[in-house]
């Protein structure tokens, strides 16, 4: 298959108007299939990639059912969404590892077609710390049991990718230097300094959980996690751009400091995303959902209401974000961070097909590919 005449977001961070030819399931550098697609007035980028985000379409990652992944994956693709890393909340370890289980069965089973593609878990809490829970639940909160963690990682058959510490809390620094080998490690949901953040990144912590948020502010006195962070460029930001957690100009600087190739675009949504305004729940605590806004009782913010192509939209269009800085943020640099980048989040022969067509004036969908599948009949 050939995709014609579209613009084109090269693996150089730049769109450019060229030909995109398809074998089977991959970008191929020739085409010997003959069939054509015509995307004039179209942009061409890599299918988006969530590393964060809990659940949408009315349900949760964490209800481990058949029905939960499906409605969930088929929303996200839908959406542009193509590979999911969809995030824990804080519970007891009997309930994530029954999640675990599930996510790995899942996995395993997934074929390209009507769902995203579930590539990892990201395991936030409940090693987290309790003056800086946000929406998780405080009766499961714990210090760091690398023990605990073996056996969510075990049951996970290896689809843990991403887990949250507050390095601060006992037996932090021994866990990460223990695990920052073999899964990504980021420092959030932290009343930490300074100077435990930096010890943090120097034992192999290599990640921030939704900069800026459940975190200390970076100050000209006390820079805290983020100027920790910032100054160790091996370091990836997460930035939640649904226009409620963060102010368009605190977006801006977060891309001035890190630059482009560091930071990344994360929903953080949760089961309202998709949803009527209403009452719904989020790691077993209630929360209200009014337009953008997702609320538990206390007025904690608890998750977004927004998915990431909304969020990378709005980064675009009412941040002054550029097109080609928030496309890295919500693909190649998601997947280098989970170690997907081999085989996704760029336009490369050899590459999984996972592309979204977008119109170039709107940035609506219309259409979706999933291993060079379209999904449905286009939008």
């Amino acid at each position: 298959m050939k995709i014609k005449h579209a613009s084109v977001f090269t693996p150089h961070g730049r769109f450019e108007t060229k030909d995109v030819c398809i074998e089977g399931e991959r970008f191929a550098q020739g085409c010997q299939d003959a069939q054509e697609v015509d995307a004039q007035g179209c942009l061409l980028i890599p299918g988006l990639i969530d590393i964060h985000f809990h659940g949408c379409a009315g349900f949760d990652f964490c209800d481990a059912t058949e029905e939960a992944l499906q409605r969930i994956g088929a929303y996200e693709l839908q959406n542009g969404v193509t590979l999911i890393c969809p995030a824990t909340m804080t519970l007891g370890e009997e309930e994530l590892l029954k999640i675990c289980k599930f996510a790995a069965a899942y996995a395993h089973n997934w074929k390209p077609g009507a769902t995203a593609r579930l590539c990892g878990i990201n395991l936030e809490g409940p090693f987290i710390s309790m003056e800086k829970k946000g929406a998780q639940n405080p009766a499961y909160i714990k210090a760091p049991d690398a023990d605990m963690f073996q056996r969510l990682a075990d049951a996970s058959e290896g689809l843990v990718k991403l887990i949250t510490i507050a390095p601060e809390t006992e037996q932090a620094m021994a866990f990460i230097r223990r695990y920052a080998a073999s899964v990504r490690i980021s420092i959030g949901h932290t009343g930490c300094g300074y100077e435990t953040a930096m010890e943090a990144f120097g034992l192999g912590a290599s990640h921030m959980t939704h900069l800026f948020n459940a975190m200390p502010p970076f100050t000209h006195r006390n820079p805290g996690p983020v100027g920790a962070g910032f100054d160790c460029a091996y370091v990836t930001p997460e930035l939640i751009c649904d226009g409620i957690h963060i102010a368009p100009a605190a977006v801006r600087a977060t891309f001035a400091m890190f630059g482009d190739g560091r930071v990344i675009l994360v929903s953080d949504s949760m089961m309202a995303t998709g949803m009527p305004d209403g009452d719904y729940s989020l790691g077993g605590l209630a929360v209200s959902v009014h337009g953008s806004h997702a609320l538990l009782k206390d007025g904690t913010l608890a998750g977004s209401a927004t998915n990431l192509m909304d969020c990378m939209r709005t980064a675009i269009r009412n941040m002054d974000i550029p097109i080609e800085s928030a496309v890295k943020a919500a693909t190649i640099n998601p997947a280098r961070a989970i170690g997907q980048d081999r085989e996704y989040g760029s336009i490369e022969p050899g590459k999984y097909a996972d592309f979204v067509l977008l119109a170039a004036d709107t940035l609506d969908i219309r259409q979706v590919y999933v291993h060079g599948q379209l999904v449905g009949n286009g939008y």
